[in-house]
């Protein structure tokens, strides 16, 4: 694993001692698939050098529709989930918007059981002494707190809606900052946490804190993984009371109080048990299901019926539908989100093509205002007029789009119609 890590490290060549002092470059190289970039912040709380791998949407990089920010997702064990939640991401916002484009930041271990432990013992799972740093986990989050976010947020296009998202060790330090910064992130995704720490002391204080406290407008997804002996259903393992279901007994024990609150504490709960699941496949299935459980309110609903030409729908109660939903997002995340221009302009172009010249300059229309100096905007507003046959304003259009970047598409369209002129 540590020659893996060499390699990747070497390969990117972006691993510093301390924060880089320069904006990052958010270019993707030519010829290369790139998901992300590793980085690096020196924390003074930690008094240590603490690597992130992070994901930026391709979105920021693409000059024609640039959003201001983006959610950000935390990961623990960074490495060993970036890949799988970056392209869930990406496959789930691809076409069909399911959730917002996100920024991950994937965080690497040093001493993991020190971090993400919030109490210290000698015993581990098996009952035997040991010698380990646990029980840094507080620290741990100061760190997270103080130093990544703030990082982050000055570096990269972020926004202040975050996830927060861990499996195991992980999934119990992400319940150790909802009970101790439940205000830190928006969403809190505890993937089967190793809720036996410390002989289920630490059970106590998160069932006290989360069945007694408010935590209004925030959201906890929690993933049981079945971790009992082969052979041994639900009913059994949660009778029993040896040590090798301790595991599971302390999540179900954990969401049964939650959810006998019936929703009185604010925390909106989700949960599932996986019986066809252990401990390290759970992961995968669990991260796609608290992503969809997340976001329910994203997604745009009710465009089909404007392309049924016999809904007797008009342009304006699309944009009434669009905007309303967006403002509606915005309320959700804090700031302003405006509708994506890329997503805006594939129905715009699908609303052309089905004859419906009137929505689509609509739609066309509405990017012209939320990203007037977008040349692709331009362009498609030149490409809806041209189908209208109105060539004077296409013309007006394509140039403006080649006044504020030089581009192929908009130059060859405006030498056709000179000539047709």
């Amino acid at each position: 694993m540590k020659k893996y890590l060499l390699i990747v490290i070497v390969s990117f060549s972006l691993i510093n001692c301390q924060p880089n002092k320069n904006p990052v470059n958010l270019e993707k190289p030519t010829n290369q698939i790139v998901i992300g970039q590793i980085d690096s912040v020196y924390s003074n709380i930690l008094n240590e050098s603490r690597e992130i791998w992070v994901h930026v949407p391709e979105s920021a990089k693409n000059g024609a529709f640039n959003i201001a920010k983006y959610p950000v997702l935390y990961l623990l064990d960074g490495p060993g989930h970036f890949y799988s939640v970056t392209g869930m991401i990406k496959k789930l916002n691809y076409g069909n918007t399911i959730v917002p484009e996100m920024i991950i930041v994937g965080i690497a271990n040093t001493d993991r059981v020190r971090d993400l432990t919030p109490t210290h013992v000698g015993v581990n799972f098996s009952g035997k002494n040991t010698q380990n740093s646990s029980g840094g986990g507080n620290k741990f989050l100061d760190f997270v707190e103080g130093e990544l976010i703030p990082y982050i947020e000055k570096t990269y296009p972020a926004s202040t809606y975050r996830t927060f998202v861990g499996h195991s060790f992980g999934g119990l330090s992400v319940l150790n900052a909802l009970v101790t910064k439940p205000k830190l992130f928006n969403n809190y995704v505890a993937i089967d946490p190793s809720l036996w720490w410390d002989g289920q002391a630490y059970l106590s204080t998160v069932d006290s804190v989360l069945t007694t406290d408010k935590f209004n407008n925030r959201s906890l997804y929690v993933a049981i993984a079945n971790t009992m002996k082969e052979g041994m259903n639900i009913d059994e393992g949660l009778r029993d009371t040896t040590r090798s279901t301790a595991h599971i007994r302390s999540e179900f024990k954990l969401v049964n109080a939650i959810e006998a609150m019936n929703n009185n504490n604010g925390l909106l709960l989700g949960w599932k048990y996986y019986k066809d699941e252990n401990h390290s496949s759970v992961p995968l299935i669990a991260e796609y299901d608290a992503i969809r459980f997340l976001f329910p309110w994203y997604g745009l609903e009710g465009l089909n019926k404007f392309y049924d030409h016999n809904s007797n729908t008009n342009a304006q109660e699309l944009l009434s539908l669009v905007n309303s939903h967006y403002k509606n997002l915005s309320a959700h995340f804090g700031y302003e989100v405006l509708p994506p221009g890329q997503y805006i302009n594939t129905h715009g172009y699908r609303l052309m093509g089905n004859n419906m010249l009137d929505k689509a300059s609509a739609l066309f229309d509405l990017n012209l205002q939320n990203y007037p100096k977008s040349s692709v905007a331009h362009n498609s507003m030149g490409d809806c007029y041209l189908a209208q046959k109105d060539s004077i304003k296409a013309l007006e259009y394509f140039t403006k789009a080649l006044e504020i970047e030089d581009n192929s598409f908009s130059q060859e369209k405006i030498e056709m119609l000179k000539n047709n002129f």
